[in-house]
């Protein structure tokens, strides 16, 4: 049997989404590699005007040019606008969900919010379009993983979450979920829910191997 090394982050949601793709080529046999990002181990630093970049996809790009791994699966809206030229996509999955959603510690949706109550988010397009929809609301930056996210939630530092419902499916997460957003509200990336397998470009018989579940 084959096997292949697949790079993702080291969060548990990067994991799961590796899993995810493993489990669509079942006469395939995976290594794991797990490597942490800019956007992993820089927690603290807005997202803001980082939309586009590499701060999710730097450190595994590099692994797979210099041949440590042969693949990496990202979340889809995660990848930079330019890659390396050397990279190209070789899959990309159909999204499980579109949705954004609202986790509150009430359980109150984006409108039974009370005034002033603080919402997290690491998006600038999604702080916009929550404070077009309710400006007496208070948006901050959020950064983590979705287990620290919710853990910030639950230790009262934000009233409420925007997270992406995919990422909620995927974790099982699910109960968790106050509010899936409208569209009319809240406008999803529109690769959101969606998974990529990239690899090198002179990896023809990667590209072939993964064109089976390539959803583009």
């Amino acid at each position: 049997m084959l096997t292949l090394k697949i790079g993702s982050r080291p969060s548990p949601l990067a994991i799961k989404q590796a899993e995810e793709i493993e489990s669509l080529l079942p006469s395939v046999r995976f290594e794991a590699v797990r490597i942490d990002t800019c956007g992993d181990k820089d927690k603290t630093s807005s997202l803001a005007g980082r939309e586009d970049s590499d701060f999710f996809t730097r450190e595994i790009e590099e692994a797979l040019l210099d041949g440590r791994i042969d693949a990496a699966v990202h979340s889809a809206k995660d990848l930079e606008r330019v890659m390396p030229r050397e990279l190209c996509i070789a899959a990309t999955t159909c999204s499980i969900s579109h949705f954004e959603c609202l986790v509150s510690k009430e359980g109150h949706a984006l409108e039974k919010l009370p005034a002033g109550a603080v919402v997290g988010t690491s998006s600038r397009k999604r702080k916009e379009a929550v404070l077009r929809f309710r400006p007496d609301l208070a948006v901050k930056d959020i950064r983590g993983n979705i287990d620290e996210r919710m853990k910030q939630l639950d230790d009262g530092k934000f009233d409420a979450v925007i997270i992406a419902h995919a990422a909620l499916i995927r974790l099982g997460l699910e109960d968790r979920i106050a509010q899936i957003i409208p569209k009319e509200i809240v406008e999803p990336h529109p690769l959101q829910g969606r998974l990529a397998i990239q690899v090198r470009k002179d990896r023809k018989d990667l590209q072939e191997i993964f064109r089976s579940i390539d959803e583009s």
